[in-house]
């Protein structure tokens, strides 16, 4: 290992998930953490410094949600969680808690290293303050600071909400912010139920981006949960 390398704890209370992420993870040069239980992982997480936890709800001495909440309370380390349900309001429950991102068993290695990659592109970034962010190529330009967008040089002009749901999601690239977080930040603690706001707001945004809905770019949407803007 050298210093660069990053280190993952994997809290899953599976011996042969473990082992599954172990040989996985290691074949893809990361530094493999392993716990069987939460109040070792939070051990682990509390000595160890990971660049990432990959945390199973289903823990045998306490819940997957209790360990992230307690998690959260000193650590803004990413956190992928693993769960065999995959009931939306426990991704959301998950997601409101803290984590980053949700992968529901059986899951494909192929799939959890990509969402891994990027919430560490994430973590890498979260120090950063670019006002100014470009993707595709370009093809996308968002000013945070001066409040432009152009997509393929085209300046796009939108609302103040309009903006203000594209600022939250390019503000957390890569990870899921769910219905509820969305309108909490952007229309008020009173309004966290009234989601078709937020479907309509997400309408004219992708109408205006020209993000197609089926095959979106940028504005990709996790059913029933919430929705997310890819990591660069």
């Amino acid at each position: 290992m050298t210093p660069a390398t990053p280190r993952v704890l994997v809290i899953d209370d599976e011996a042969q998930i473990r082992r599954f992420l172990d040989i996985g993870l290691r074949a893809e040069g990361y530094h493999v953490l392993l716990a069987a239980t939460g109040g070792e992982g939070l051990g682990l997480a509390a000595t160890q410094s990971p660049d990432l936890v990959i945390l199973d709800l289903g823990l045998p001495d306490m819940e997957g949600h209790d360990v992230l909440r307690e998690l959260r309370q000193w650590s803004e380390v990413p956190v992928l969680m693993l769960s065999v349900r995959d009931a939306e309001t426990e991704k959301v429950k998950a997601l409101d808690n803290g984590a980053n991102d949700y992968v529901t068993k059986p899951f494909g290695i192929q799939e959890l290293m990509a969402r891994l990659r990027a919430l560490l592109r994430q973590g890498a970034k979260s120090g950063q303050a670019d006002a100014s962010l470009r993707y595709d190529d370009d093809r996308l330009s968002i000013d945070l600071a001066r409040r432009d967008v152009t997509v393929d040089g085209r300046p796009v002009t939108l609302t103040r909400k309009e903006f203000a749901v594209l600022a939250l999601l390019v503000r957390h690239p890569g990870r899921v912010v769910t219905q509820q977080q969305m309108l909490r930040e952007v229309w008020g603690a009173t309004h966290t139920q009234d989601t078709h706001y937020l479907r309509i707001v997400m309408g004219k945004l992708r109408q205006k981006l020209g993000d197609d809905p089926t095959t979106p770019r940028w504005l990709k949407t996790e059913p029933g949960v919430g929705y997310r803007f890819p990591a660069t």
